[in-house]
């Protein structure tokens, strides 16, 4: 049961205590995982996550106040000691308010997927490209408790796994903690649209659109839904071609100009065919982009181990190598670390970040709750390396908290391995054992 309060960006939703959930998982949508996601990441201790977690199992939080910046919530512990729990979230600014709506109105499925209960995930893409994040990141969380824990708490965590209960039925309480509630979201769509449809001028909460005058008047909302059975049938994806297109050759016999090498050209012109071609096909096949992320976002050196790593004849090799800075040795480890992980893992493999105080903490949190009492192996830590005792092996924390297994080959480190959220699972990989029932998430 749920009830609103008046007034715009005021609104209040408080929520009825549901039944207590004994077994399965807490949330069942992508927007409602990802708000735990956030919890989790965000949490110093895992066993503070753990002990929250049983406490919402056992039905140890009550109704639910959901206000813009706020959740609230009067936990009891085990022993019937009851807590205000408080958890804060940032709202958006009018300026960031205008550019979600906006990008809500410019596609109609947006809006019915609000309205009907959904959270569209091109619409929180489309918001994050604008600069609006809807849904909360690493220490997007904030917590406040009666029980004055300077970290999340039990009762904190419960509070948030409550919540994600709660944006699995009703996503426009994630709005309503962003600053706006359903009736004020919902206005404000409907004046955009109609401002849009109709030519006239917007309210002064809804800036107009240049050329608005322009669009001609549509059709009502209820008219395109009954169309929706009979529009024609979208075009068959087209097939790709078995593979690449042959570069031109530029072996001409006009001389080149100083410094550049009609080889290296055919080379790259031949690398830029391919990945196009595996792009496309990729994206055909339904199938994520490949590690590394797009060329353009790479730097020079990265973007050689990228090359390097497709296999280039070795003049070329050498040749990359030589340009940045780096032996052969050194550009085949960089190589083996770009196939596991790309960007991610080359950093990890060069050392390039450095973790502080936090991220130390958070670490030994996720360590501690890796393995049971009396199991956990001898670890001695050199900045963000653990080296197991006795062992050659190796764990390396990246700058997302996930772990890289090591392992000790002649004289220096080799990844041999993808990473890992958990470190008991990361070190088994370094140490050449079989893959346990632990669930990290590589």
């Amino acid at each position: 049961m749920s009830e609103y309060g008046t007034g715009h960006g005021a609104e209040e939703l408080t929520i009825a205590v549901p039944p207590p959930v004994r077994g399965g998982a807490f949330t069942r949508t992508w927007w409602g995982r990802a708000w735990l996601k956030a919890l989790e990441d965000t949490a110093l201790d895992g066993r503070q996550v753990k002990a929250g977690r049983a406490h919402a199992r056992a039905g140890a939080v009550g109704a639910v106040s959901v206000r813009p910046g706020r959740i609230t919530a009067v936990v009891q512990d085990r022993d019937g000691t009851a807590y205000r729990s408080d958890v804060l979230v940032r709202t958006l600014t009018d300026e960031e308010w205008d550019r979600l709506l906006d990008l809500a109105v410019d596609s109609a499925g947006h809006i019915a997927a609000l309205l009907d209960h959904e959270v569209p995930p091109h619409l929180v893409e489309d918001a994050a490209g604008v600069g609006v994040e809807l849904l909360p990141g690493i220490g997007d969380l904030e917590p406040e408790c009666g029980c004055e824990a300077w970290d999340h708490c039990p009762h904190t965590v419960a509070l948030c796994h409550q919540m994600a209960r709660i944006l699995d039925e009703d996503p426009f309480a994630l709005l309503l903690m962003r600053g706006r509630g359903q009736r004020a979201v919902v206005d404000a769509l409907q004046d955009r649209s109609a401002a849009r449809a109709g030519g006239r001028t917007p309210s002064p909460d809804a800036p107009r659109d240049a050329g608005a005058a322009d669009i001609p008047a549509g059709v009502s909302a209820a008219e395109a839904y009954a169309l929706r059975d009979i529009l024609p049938p979208l075009p068959a994806a087209p097939v790709p071609e078995a593979g690449p297109g042959e570069p031109p050759s530029l072996d001409t016999e006009t001389d080149p100009e100083p410094g550049v090498e009609p080889a290296a050209l055919e080379f790259l012109a031949a690398d830029t065919a391919a990945r196009a071609h595996r792009l496309l096909t990729e994206l055909l096949a339904g199938r994520p982009a490949p590690v590394g992320g797009p060329a353009a976002d790479l730097t020079v050196a990265e973007d050689a181990v990228r090359l390097a790593a497709g296999g280039p004849p070795a003049w070329v090799a050498a040749r990359l190598a030589s340009r940045t800075g780096r032996s052969r040795a050194e550009l085949d480890a960089a190589t083996r670390a770009w196939r596991w992980g790309g960007v991610a893992a080359l950093a990890v493999l060069e050392g390039s970040w450095a973790p502080d105080e936090e991220a130390l903490a958070r670490a030994s949190a996720r360590l501690a709750d890796a393995w049971e009492d009396g199991e956990r192996p001898e670890l001695s830590r050199s900045g963000a390396r653990w080296t197991a005792a006795g062992a050659r092996a190796q764990l390396r924390l990246g700058e997302d908290g996930r772990w890289w297994p090591y392992r000790r080959e002649g004289d220096g480190w080799s990844p041999v391995g993808p990473a890992d959220r958990d470190p008991a699972a990361a070190l088994s990989t370094a140490r050449g054992e079989a893959e346990g029932d632990g669930e990290g998430e590589g």
